[in-house]
């Protein structure tokens, strides 16, 4: 489990200007290039303008709004019998509940994945995520081989979003999932693993809440989601990090992603907050975060060509590559040094030219 204790060990591994520096010696080889730009995305209200259980609960008939109001009572109701429970994932539970009791009967993960798939996006995507990968191409930039990827960090639902148009792009989702047959005690004893006939969801396998999204920009910093050798908890120099927080750019609809805000702002990276245009609620709601130094910027969610959101986006990623380029030539200068010269006979630089005859036979 990952423990507010450890996510404070995490952020209190930040990068200073002092330390950055000086972690190691000129002859120290880097793991990573660092060449890439993180585009981390949150999924409900950001990308889409809903929630993305509404196409499971129009495939099943039940009544939406019911469903989350039953779902804010549970943390009060819970409490009550002397539990705690989490108010951001308890909703995992509750749809394990239909599915037990009957109204989702036969929920699989399959089925999640093909109603992902009828989930409508907000204006502009998924195009705008290409749009932003072919920046690496400029002529600016096209000599550096800089990439950018795409990231989504949710406390939904991942088979959704892995059913979703915009799954193509992304290089990697870290959101809830639920597991279907669920190994049976002493299954290190058995020769052969049965599987039930009738599979359905039966378990939580991970859950993501708006404190553990967190960890997940760190498994980004590290690399750990591309290679199993590395811990997310291992202690790691910042120069053989695969994508330094300064290269990241995390993009989120609301409060709730506060502690990601947090993290990316202190750690050098940046954050911007969306609103449906269409709800002045959510716009007062952005405009607060960016009043409040929680974001640097906020703006609809429309991903068009022309939309403030688009051109923002465009010219952050933009700036962190000359960044990038900048840092690529100060590393080099500093790695290098400086030639060695000639002297001429006639240049008062020539070190020789003030020693007197007599020096030599003393």
């Amino acid at each position: 489990m990952f423990g507010i204790s450890s996510i404070s060990h995490l952020i209190s591994e930040a990068p200073t200007f002092k330390n950055r520096n000086l972690n190691h010696q000129n002859t120290h080889r880097q793991i990573h290039g660092q060449n890439i730009v993180a585009c981390v995305w949150d999924f409900d209200k950001t990308l889409i303008p809903g929630y993305m259980q509404t196409p499971l609960f129009e495939h099943y008939g039940i009544d939406e709004a019911l469903f989350w109001r039953e779902v804010n009572q549970l943390p009060g109701l819970y409490l009550e019998r002397g539990l705690r429970v989490s108010s951001d994932t308890i909703y995992l539970n509750h749809l394990l509940s239909y599915v037990k009791n009957g109204p989702m009967r036969g929920l699989t993960n399959q089925k999640l994945m093909e109603l992902g798939s009828e989930l409508e996006l907000y204006p502009g995507l998924p195009n705008f995520f290409a749009e932003l990968s072919e920046i690496a191409h400029h002529e600016e930039f096209k000599n550096h081989d800089f990439k950018i990827e795409h990231y989504i960090i949710s406390t939904g639902l991942a088979p959704m979003i892995k059913g979703s148009q915009i799954f193509p792009f992304i290089e990697d989702v870290f959101a809830c999932e639920f597991i279907e047959s669920p190994v049976s005690p002493n299954f290190m004893s058995q020769t052969e693993l049965s599987l039930p006939v009738d599979l359905e969801i039966s378990q939580v396998g991970m859950s993501v809440d708006n404190t553990i999204k967190t960890r997940f920009l760190f498994e980004i910093n590290k690399g750990a989601n591309k290679s199993h050798s590395i811990d997310v908890n291992t202690s790691m120099p910042h120069d053989d990090r695969r994508v330094p927080f300064d290269q990241m750019i995390y993009v989120a609809d609301g409060p709730s992603d506060v502690p990601v805000f947090a993290v990316i702002k202190q750690m050098g990276g940046k954050a911007y907050a969306v609103y449906n245009p269409r709800s002045e609620r959510e716009f007062e709601q952005s405009c607060e975060l960016v009043e409040r130094g929680r974001v640097h910027n906020n703006g609809p969610a429309d991903y068009r060509k022309e939309s403030p959101t688009s051109v923002w986006m465009k010219q952050k990623v933009s700036e962190v590559f000359r960044r990038m380029i900048k840092k690529k030539l100060d590393h080099l200068d500093e790695r290098t040094g400086s030639p060695p010269k000639h002297f001429s006979d006639q240049s008062n630089d020539n070190p020789l030219s003030e020693l007197k005859q007599d020096t030599f036979w003393k």
